[in-house]
């Protein structure tokens, strides 16, 4: 059993020993759940440990991923240093604000990464703020929506509809100074509309997604469906795709492991969102080393159709009823905020 405090200290130690001897090395900071977390909090098995290297360089690498390293699994994602040259562009992205409203910075070189934690923590709960980030995420859904191209490979298109639609929780956990976490949104904005006495508005985001109705039996029956194709994809090498670690043995505990425990914890309807993301990348790993999804791809359709978002068409349709949502999402955004 280990402490989120020593997760941390291991994340520390990858960067003095590993990260630091990058090109452009500018320094490395902590993201994520493991940031947000107590550090005196057991570590759960379906977590990994975000850190973002920030290099000096216009156009960082492809991201390494999940490895694994003294016993903690740790994503490594690369930034432009770019991204992080102001207080003001740290404040009204609602990622990087999040990574910097607390004590997180693992690497400093120049100390610019710590001038930026003074600010951001000093202005981070301020309501204008606040919903500039909020209106910075209505905007995420809006492009990724927007990004739907019917000449797309379906998992690409799947990709854009899901993303965009899931972007909605973000906006709420966002207004309620809360992690916008990926794998895990779904859970996290429940747990704050509960707080607020507004479950509703938690159905109407299922309700957007399409599985407001699904039973944990049809939830569990897609998670078997995808444990093949995950089996399938996670030993092929794509390595131009920065999402390949995600379909990896190492992934497991997070996209497999994780997601049965949701179901397991009375929570199927909250595992969906990451099950379609899994599978598509799944297929999409496949495709780009070269190795036929065919025999996948049924189950992939049988998933969609229960979203009701099967063909471009369903998936269309379904994105302009999250469009047309964004107006009532605001005003719970609004009523959330701090005042």
């Amino acid at each position: 059993m280990m402490r989120v405090g020593v997760a941390r200290e291991v994340a520390r130690r990858w960067v003095a020993e590993v990260g630091a001897g990058l090109p452009g090395f500018g320094g490395a900071f902590l993201t994520g759940s493991v940031l947000w977390a107590p550090a005196d909090a057991v570590l759960a098995a379906s977590s990994d440990v975000d850190v973002m290297v920030v290099l000096d360089v216009a156009e960082p690498p492809v991201k390494p991923g999940k490895t694994r390293y003294h016993g903690v699994l740790l994503e490594i994602s690369f930034m432009s240093a770019e991204r992080v040259a102001s207080a003001e562009g740290v404040l009204g992205d609602y990622h990087l604000a999040g990574s910097f409203h607390l004590p997180g910075v693992l690497a400093d070189p120049s100390g610019r990464l710590a001038a930026l934690h003074e600010v951001v923590a000093r202005e981070f709960a301020d309501r204008r703020r606040v919903l500039q980030r909020c209106g910075a995420a209505m905007d995420g859904v809006r492009r990724a929506i927007s990004a739907m191209d019917e000449a797309a490979p379906p998992a690409d298109q799947v990709m854009s509809w899901l993303f965009g639609t899931g972007i909605t929780t973000h906006v709420l956990l966002v207004a309620g100074l809360r992690n916008p976490t990926v794998r895990r949104r779904y859970e996290a904005v429940r747990e704050l509309l509960a707080v607020h006495g507004m479950l509703d508005q938690h159905e109407a985001l299922l309700e957007l997604l399409g599985c407001a109705g699904m039973g944990a039996a049809r939830v569990e029956r897609h998670l078997g469906v995808l444990e093949k194709v995950f089996d399938a994809a996670k030993d092929v090498r794509a390595a131009s795709y920065p999402f390949s670690s995600d379909i990896s043995e190492a992934a497991r505990p997070l996209s497999i492991d994780g997601s049965r425990e949701l179901i397991a914890r009375g929570l199927p309807r909250e595992a969906v969102f990451w099950l379609v993301a899994t599978y598509a990348r799944c297929l999409k790993k496949l495709s780009l080393a070269g190795v036929s999804g065919e025999p996948y791809e049924e189950g992939f359709g049988e998933l969609l159709a229960d979203l009701d978002a099967e063909t471009f068409a369903d998936r269309r349709r379904r994105g302009q009823r999250v469009l047309d949502a964004l107006p009532g999402l605001w005003q719970t955004a609004e009523t959330i905020a701090p005042a």
